[in-house]
């Protein structure tokens, strides 16, 4: 579906050989041409350095930049590095005590036009429903910052700082191995908490015992573990095992004997590997003229409605503020990708409806990450209320045949389901997309999953280092004489998908309002994951073999992190052009390591900055929320009162509206709405209510 056939997007600066360019062509759009007569306008300079180009009131203009537009920093030069530098996420990426390295590719930009594409999309549905273009802000330092939850949480609560984790991922309390070296190559493993881990995690242990690995596992009661309080010597112990086990496989027993056997874990791919994959063949992701990956989602349009002649579908009298004003959207979403999906419609002004329930619990409400937290209760974690906000929380046993008393009103009332389980999980449910429109012909559904609603990998484990590990960023990302490490130590698909997800919601409703006709989305984290990769696929296709690079890029003259005065303290510097290299060199000297390390890290960005070298220190989580003018000014944290936890910084939806407003509100309780949404939405009587209460229904 051409959701954008029609529209022209007018593109400057270098913004044409950017994936948010790439973004507005999947759906359709005209890439080129004057600003004068467009509907989208996109660049990488800035709102203050295209304010004299006379941009069209009604255009949707998106600037995507290092710092983004005001501010005291706006002017500060940037790029990948220094913008990774800047939000907090290099210093996490990386070996322990050694220097950081930056993730493969230009991530946090790829994230920030992610970021962008979804607010030009719900600009552009705003536009049709109060007649009105705006200017929508995107600065790839706060979005880098975003992606950081655990890191500013843990700050908040605990005064804690997470640090560089190597091949493995930190929870908070706890850093668990993830990188595991093969016979031949690596692979991706997690043991995963309680109900979701368990059967994989008691299948490994099996294949050691088999293997005739020494197993300290072979006794775990595997439903009672959680990964945040095992204690570290416990696991130093397991992981040990766990690394002489996978040292004896090999690649292809990962590929072949893991998956039939479903334990968690699949091979670090090659760029090479993507190319040749069989699931990304069948999907039809690489049969495109260049061979190169195009689209961003698949979109299977959906029964035709006639647009009634007074009033379109999906515009409805919406209370709050924000573009996605009226929109009504029905959450069936968890944890990391689906939460973070509905919070930022929600945030974006959608009135949201979150179906909970007790009997499985989002896991994001488990996960104890801070001291304030306990195990005994599920409304107590921040985790939880950072990615479900502007949210109201209905509980329902959905195998109980009356939670459809409440269920089928709440299904003719949305505009939107957004849900991110295992395909197949929502069809077992009688909620896939086929039945729903039975009831709702218009509906737009969106489905988020690792690998997609089809094909031969379609129903297989995943996580979000799955994404990282098979479209090849794990391996590329650390320096070519070591090891793969953890590209980020912080999530990225789980982070980049919710946006391509959001983006392409809003675009549909809007088409919806034009042509009547509903879609379903689906949106493959693996695929999103093989899009940031992409220079590399075309290096592989040309029969070039892209390794490990460390700080450098092949796209800029000179760059690297260096050391600053105090302990892990660091500077990102990037020179754009042999001149701006020799300028560098003229203020350094010869060895610029010395002449770093002898001063510290804020100062030598602002002598940097200030001769126009891009440079920035590589700030933690203290750096950005206490000390970083920049951040202050573009409120990247919203102070929120928790129902439990009190006022705290909530990590803001990193987009600015020239016009819209965004006033997001508290996450809520476990099942807190569950009687008014049954009431007010629903239309139950307070009998009916009570009737379904005594018989567990909300459960």
């Amino acid at each position: 579906m051409s959701f954008l056939a029609g529209h022209r997007v007018a593109v400057l600066g270098e913004m044409k050989d950017r994936p948010l360019a790439r973004y507005f062509a999947s759906l359709g759009a005209e890439l080129g041409g004057p600003v004068e007569g467009a509907s989208f306008v996109i660049d990488d300079l800035g709102l203050e350095a295209t304010a004299n180009l006379g941009i069209p009131d009604e255009a949707v203009h998106v600037s995507v930049t290092p710092f983004g537009s005001g501010g005291p920093r706006s002017h500060w030069r940037g790029g990948e590095l220094v913008a990774s530098a800047t939000g907090g996420a290099l210093r996490l990426t990386g070996e322990p005590g050694k220097k950081p390295v930056k993730e493969a590719g230009d991530a946090c930009t790829f994230h920030a036009d992610m970021v962008g594409a979804a607010g030009a999309m719900a600009a552009h549905f705003a536009r049709r429903t109060h007649g009105m273009g705006q200017h929508v802000d995107v600065s790839i330092q706060q979005v880098a910052m975003s992606r950081n939850v655990n890191g500013i949480l843990v700050w908040q609560f605990d005064r804690r700082k997470l640090d560089r984790a190597g091949g493995c991922i930190a929870y908070g309390r706890a850093k668990v191995q993830v990188i595991w070296k093969l016979a031949d190559g690596y692979c991706f493993h997690a043991l995963m908490t309680g109900r979701l881990g368990a059967p994989a995690n008691k299948v490994l242990s099996d294949w050691m015992d088999e293997k005739g690995i020494d197993n300290p596992m072979r006794d775990v009661d595997w439903l009672a573990y959680n990964r945040s309080t095992l204690p570290e010597e416990t696991r130093n112990v397991w992981q040990a095992a766990m690394a002489r086990f996978f040292a004896s496989c090999t690649k292809e027993e990962i590929a072949t004997q893991g998956r039939r056997r479903g334990i968690n874990a699949c091979v670090v791919n090659e760029p090479a590997d993507v190319l040749a994959d069989e699931h990304l063949k069948v999907r039809g992701f690489l049969d495109t003229p260049s061979g190169l990956p195009e689209r961003f989602a698949s979109v299977r349009e959906g029964p035709t409605t006639e647009v009634p002649a007074t009033e379109a579908p999906a515009i409805h009298a919406g209370e709050r503020p924000g573009p996605l004003s009226g929109v009504r959207i029905l959450d069936f979403a968890w944890a990391l990708v689906g939460s973070i999906t509905t919070k930022t419609l929600g945030d974006l002004g959608a009135e949201v409806v979150k179906i909970e329930s007790r009997n499985r619990p989002d896991l994001a409400r488990l996960d104890v990450q801070v001291s304030a937290s306990s195990a005994s209760s599920l409304d107590d974690k921040p985790w939880f209320a950072n990615l479900n906000t502007s949210k109201r929380s209905l509980t329902l046993d959905l195998k109980k045949p009356a939670s459809r008393d409440v269920l089928n009103p709440l299904i003719e009332w949305a505009d939107v389901v957004v849900e991110n389980f295992s395909p197949g999980t929502m069809a077992k449910l009688g909620l896939d997309y086929d039945s729903l429109t039975q009831r709702n012909p218009s509906l737009v559904m969106v489905s988020g999953s690792v690998f997609g609603q089809t094909g031969p990998m379609a129903k297989e484990w995943g996580v979000d280092g799955t994404g990282g590990a098979l479209s090849g960023r794990t391996f590329l990302t650390g320096y070519p004489d070591g090891e793969p490490v953890i590209p980020g130590a912080v999530p990225f698909g789980d982070v980049i998908v919710p946006y391509v997800m959001a983006g392409h919601v809003a675009a549909a409703l809007q088409h919806r309002r034009e042509t009547g006709a509903g879609c379903h989305i689906d949106a493959s984290m693996y695929e999103i994951c093989v899009q940031q990769m992409r220079e590399f696929l075309a290096m592989a296709k040309a029969g070039k073999h892209p390794h490990r690079l460390g700080n450098a890029d092949p796209a800029v003259y000179f760059q690297d992190v260096f050391p600053a005065a105090g302990e892990d303290r660091w500077v990102a510097i990037s020179a754009f052009s042999a001149e701006e290299h020799e300028r560098l060199l003229s203020i350094t000297g010869p060895d610029i390591a010395a002449w770093t390390g002898a001063r510290q890290d804020h100062a030598i960005a602002q002598e940097l900055q200030d001769a126009g070298i891009a440079a920035g220190a590589l700030q933690d989580c203290e750096d950005l929320l206490e000390h970083d003018p920049q951040i202050a000014g573009r409120a990247a944290l919203w102070d929120i009162e928790h129902a439990m936890l009190g006022t705290f910084g909530h990590i803001a939806t990193p987009l600015a509206f020239s016009h819209d407003r965004l006033e997001p509100f508290r996450a809520p309780s476990m099942g807190e709405h569950a009687h008014e949404v049954a009431r007010s939405i629903a239309g139950l009587s307070d009998a009916d209510i009570a009737r379904l209460e005594s018989d567990g229904v909300f459960q």
